[in-house]
């Protein structure tokens, strides 16, 4: 039989994530323990810890929240939740998406297994930069129950084990919250900023 899996119609691909993902993480919400104090961002909590710095990416246009950057272990971490199936898995289809923008961009990439399953490393050539100038990023992604999560890490964890092992212990320690509301797969999950003392008016 051949495989059909780079035919234009969409499969249904199998869940990508580690065979611990339930117990380790990325964790969906009902997995999580209740009683830590997790900063809430809506589609993602996460839990604070010592050197971690948190950003959130604004689209100018909409000024909604698209996605969360985390700066830990000289590196960084951008994550993304996304709806999806509650079957099947978008890591695959997205993982190519990837590739494909990135070989447009005339950077090279390289698929491998680590700690999250099949992973993307790439290097991108930077926008106005010297002919020789490439940006280096790892993109990683994990299918949940009816969420998917996007990781690019960039700095330090590509270069030196203990910081990937630092960047991977933060990835896994994100809580997915996809909610009840109906979305299509692929729809970011929103995001907002973290609820202070001052209510917005």
């Amino acid at each position: 039989m051949s495989d059909t899996t780079d035919s234009l119609e969409p499969q249904d691909q199998p869940k990508s994530a580690p065979e611990n993902r339930a117990s380790e993480g990325p964790l969906d919400e009902s997995e999580a323990n209740a009683v830590r104090p997790y900063v809430d961002l809506g589609g993602v909590k996460i839990l604070p810890r010592q050197e971690l710095h948190l950003r959130l990416e604004i689209e100018e246009a909409s000024k909604r929240v698209v996605a969360v950057g985390l700066d830990y272990a000289g590196s960084t971490l951008q994550i993304q939740p996304f709806a999806a199936p509650r079957s099947s898995g978008l890591w695959h289809e997205i993982r190519q998406q990837i590739i494909d923008q990135v070989h447009a961009q005339g950077g090279t990439t390289k698929v491998a297994d680590g700690t999250f399953g099949p992973e993307v490393f790439a290097e991108i050539p930077v926008a106005g930069g010297k002919p020789d100038e490439k940006r280096i990023a790892r993109f990683v992604g994990v299918d949940g129950p009816r969420w998917f999560l996007r990781g690019v890490i960039a700095g330090e964890a590509l270069t030196s084990a203990e910081a990937a092992t630092k960047i991977d212990d933060l990835f896994r320690s994100i809580v997915v919250v996809r909610g009840n509301t109906p979305m299509p797969p692929r729809d970011l999950i929103p995001l907002h900023v973290p609820a202070t003392g001052e209510k917005e008016s």
